[in-house]
């Protein structure tokens, strides 16, 4: 008798704490997936999807792209993990990085962005010999503890530490300060209260882990002027906005240049791979090159890993594919159609986001920062969510979380979502879930 998903994920709860992998995956049903082809996803339970969730981003092609998956098939026939020395696939992986990221002279791999962004914090601490970090409210680095504070903080826990986990030591919490996004003061008054003492200011250049806060130029301009005033390294964690946005991150559109640069997420379309670059003379500061950073990683640089991420950087920034003209103009036809419909309806709505991500903030005005955030109606925006996956639309029903199109959607998809739209939204106006 074939599995049920309620009964792979009752089984997972025996052996695994909560039945996931990953705390963020424990959403509720559809509980299990068993295929995935281009923008689909199919569960055991035999419903099939349109995804927008696409691993919080990671599927940037679709998914089982037949591109990537020729490359890792092939990488298989050759060189497994060595652990010494260095693979073609490494170089050529280093090469196209250095050539598509403005900031990127050299780079090493990893295995996630949390790893990446370790690194960078590290390295900046190693290189300038400060102890503190800037960060900003809102802003989601990874795991890692110096980073693991207010991000999607509640009202009453803004301007204090508002850890992500417990198990962190609060000399890590408090070794990093936190600043207002869009906001140059609240940086220079950290500045002023921290002099000399700051290493690196470290930001989501567009804050997509509450959604889509879109960053003034003059605020990232002004960052750069800070650091280098300052002696700080700035930090862009492209993570998420890597390569989704452009081949090139969204360095390549705002054109400012940071110092370092953590990118993953969608570089190797669902393949585990992640890396940080930046100026040579600090990424020389590595152990590897003979630097007092210490840099490891037993499956940095593996060949399944860097053949999916060639095979992706590839397809990303191929003209003639013009991934991103296609995948921002289906999610310009997202956004406007998300607009209509909440203003038809009267609904207090802004509909926001960049390129492929889209965003129904339930609000009337335009976010800058995150204390903004705080006017959304989140529990309208968690069941919009809820209701449009119920409806074979995956959207993560949590409040803040952003959605992705890939290459493989198409117009249809698009269209066929906003008449689900529609619907979802004019039955919860009906329920007086928007009053």
């Amino acid at each position: 008798m074939p599995r049920t998903a309620a009964a792979l994920i009752s089984e997972a709860k025996e052996f695994i704490p909560g039945g996931v992998n990953s705390a963020t995956r424990n959403f509720g049903a559809p509980y299990a997936f068993r295929d995935s082809q281009g923008a689909y996803l199919t569960d055991y339970d035999g419903r099939r999807f349109v995804d927008y969730h696409a691993a919080f981003g990671a599927i940037l092609l679709g998914h089982s792209d037949e591109r990537v998956t020729a490359a890792v098939t092939q990488s298989l026939n050759g060189l497994d993990l060595v652990g010494l020395g260095v693979s073609e696939l490494e170089v050529e992986v280093a090469r196209m990085v250095a050539k598509l990221i403005p900031s990127v002279e050299k780079s090493v791999t990893t295995m996630s962005g949390t790893e990446a962004t370790m690194q960078a914090v590290r390295l900046a601490r190693g290189v300038t010999g400060r102890k503190y970090l800037l960060k900003f409210q809102g802003c989601f680095h990874g795991w890692g503890d110096a980073v693991a504070r207010n991000v999607a903080s509640p009202a009453d826990r803004i301007g204090t530490v508002d850890p992500l986990s417990t198990g962190i030591l609060e000399d890590a919490l408090g070794s990093t300060l936190v600043a207002d996004f869009n906001d140059l003061d609240s940086v220079r008054a950290l500045y002023e209260r921290y002099p000399d003492q700051i290493a690196a200011i470290i930001l989501e250049p567009v804050p997509h882990n509450v959604g889509a806060l879109l960053p003034d130029q003059s605020f990232l301009e002004g960052l750069r002027e800070i650091t280098k005033a300052e002696g700080s390294i700035l930090i862009f964690d492209e993570v998420i906005t890597g390569f989704r946005h452009a081949p090139g991150g969204y360095q390549e559109l705002c054109g400012i240049t940071p110092d370092l640069t953590s990118y993953g997420k969608s570089m190797g379309n669902g393949f585990a791979v992640a890396g940080l670059g930046g100026r040579a003379d600090l990424m020389d500061n590595f152990s590897s090159a003979g630097g007092g950073v210490m840099l490891a990683g037993t499956f940095n640089g593996g060949p399944v890993s860097m053949a999916a991420a060639i095979a992706t950087m590839t397809v990303a920034s191929d003209p003639e594919v013009g991934m991103h003209e296609y995948t921002g103009r289906l999610g310009a036809r997202m956004r406007d159609g998300l607009r209509d419909i909440t203003t038809e309806l009267g609904i207090a709505a802004h509909v926001t986001g960049l390129g492929s991500v889209f965003i129904c903030y339930f609000m009337d005005r335009e976010p800058k920062s995150y204390n903004d955030l705080l006017e959304n109606n989140d529990v309208a925006y968690a069941t919009f969510h809820r209701r449009m996956t119920d409806r074979g639309f995956v959207m993560y029903p949590m409040t803040l979380k952003r959605n992705h199109i890939s290459l493989a959607h198409t117009e249809a998809d698009i269209d066929l979502t906003l008449e689900a739209a529609r619907d979802v939204l004019q039955e919860m106006k009906s329920e007086g879930i928007f009053a």
